[in-house]
């Protein structure tokens, strides 16, 4: 260990640095469980486009071929991509947001996290509607511990979008 090393450790010892709490290690501070809420619907939405898209009949044309191949292509990037984001969301809230006061009022968000993470993978690496739908399932279920953290209360309504699943908003006043 260089004498550099040492005296930065003593230094840091006696005069450590704040703790920055936020999303973005700036600390801003801002912190939601709507992104990930978001990203599963847009997860089930993808499902529903890859199952009602249909596959070119034998001896279609080049072109309806070719167009099919393109669609589902997209619908499973921007399945797999929202699922990636609905983790990444998650890993923001459990790594930057939640705290351990936060587990002990609510003794589920270990094992709620734990299933968010490998839900969304399942989500990701299946065309599977059930897995989208258990992906929403847990957001909103992070979403409403989360909201408690803030003592704001929570409502479930139908979400706006083609999905039109329940999903968990703040109910402010």
């Amino acid at each position: 260990m260089s004498a550099l090393h040492r005296i930065l450790q003593w230094m840091d010892r006696l005069s450590p640095a704040p703790v920055a709490h936020a999303h973005c290690d700036i600390p801003c501070g801002i912190y939601d469980p709507h992104h990930a809420q978001l990203a599963a619907h847009t997860v089930i939405r993808m499902n529903l486009l890859i199952n009602d898209l249909k596959k070119p009949a034998s001896g279609s044309k080049p072109e309806e071929i070719q167009e099919y191949a393109n669609k589902l292509a997209r619908y499973v990037a921007t399945k797999e991509q929202h699922a990636e984001i609905a983790k990444s969301e998650i890993r923001i809230l459990w790594g930057d947001y939640f705290k351990p006061e936060h587990a002990q009022a609510h003794p589920q968000l270990h094992e709620t996290v734990f299933k968010a993470m490998k839900t969304a993978s399942k989500a990701r690496q299946e065309i599977n509607l059930q897995a989208a739908e258990d992906l929403l399932k847990v957001t909103n279920d992070i979403a409403e511990i989360f909201w408690k953290t803030k003592n704001i209360p929570t409502v479930r309504a139908k979400a706006p979008y083609p999905t039109e699943r329940e999903t968990v908003y703040p109910k402010l006043a």
